[in-house]
């Protein structure tokens, strides 16, 4: 999802349009669709069900959904950039910006949002905006993370851990000037709380990274996609070279991101 240029504050890091975002969608998908799949099972989901994907990306999570909601439900999947998104039965591709467009009030089933508030500002505003949207009942879940500790274990070489570290320090600052906040995951249940929704039911998960993992592949599209900005942001070509080399080494061990996975319900 990409804000529009006219906005106030600063653009979405990422763009739908880049060569390297088919990459970072792949990664995401293999990396959390799992996750995410598992803690959506757990609201019932069933045919009829109406609803909500916003910033859908690569669609993953939107087509799963379509599945299980058809044939007579439906799913809405929104992104500014939707061009990602595969059209299936019962799914329906719209471009929408959460932040400016409208909702329908009492519409959804089922709200689901992964890795899309914490890049936007206005995500308290936002989630109220959700709440009105869900019918009376109705379940959201946001699955968001948190990069406040993601350690590397082993490297090759004292040098490959730097450049690595280096790296992570670069995508945090990339994302934060893009407006982003990569650790809000551990504030997104007393937000929705905050926000008015109730029944708010956290879990979180954390996993080790090695060279073939899709963590690594994440990193590793992110570090081409956002190539520009990070070297504008202080980091070098060696050190980006650096950084993959040492990601891609058979010894090379670090902790992930922790995810949040928060579901929660509009009052009845």
């Amino acid at each position: 999802m990409t804000h529009r240029p006219d906005d106030t504050h600063p653009a979405y890091a990422f763009d739908n349009a880049n060569p390297h975002a088919g990459s970072q969608h792949d990664s995401l998908a293999r990396l959390l669709d799992p996750g995410t799949f598992r803690r959506l099972e757990e609201t019932a989901i069933t045919d009829g069900w109406e609803c909500l994907e916003i910033g859908a990306g690569g669609g993953s999570v939107a087509v799963w959904l379509a599945e299980r909601v058809a044939p007579t439900g439906r799913v809405l999947a929104t992104d500014i950039q939707p061009q990602l998104i595969s059209e299936v039965p019962g799914l329906t591709v719209a471009r929408h910006d959460v932040t400016a467009d409208p909702l329908p009030e009492g519409a959804f089933d089922l709200i689901h949002a992964r890795l899309v508030l914490s890049h936007l500002p206005e995500r308290h505003r936002v989630l109220s905006k959700l709440l009105a949207a869900l019918k009376p009942g109705g379940v959201i879940q946001i699955d968001e993370i948190d990069t406040t500790h993601w350690p590397i274990l082993t490297a090759a070489t004292p040098q490959d851990a730097k450049a690595y570290r280096a790296y992570l320090l670069g995508l945090v600052g990339v994302l934060r000037a893009a407006g982003a906040d990569p650790s809000w995951g551990p504030q997104v249940a007393a937000a929705l709380t905050d926000a008015g929704f109730t029944g708010v039911d956290p879990q979180c998960h954390s996993e080790v990274w090695g060279p073939d993992s899709a963590g690594v592949a994440l990193l590793l599209s992110n570090s081409r996609h956002l190539e520009p900005a990070l070297l504008a942001h202080g980091l070098t070509e060696a050190g980006l070279k650096a950084a993959r080399a040492a990601m891609t080494h058979p010894a090379f061990r670090a902790v992930s991101f922790t995810v949040h996975t928060v579901q929660a319900y509009r009052p009845a």
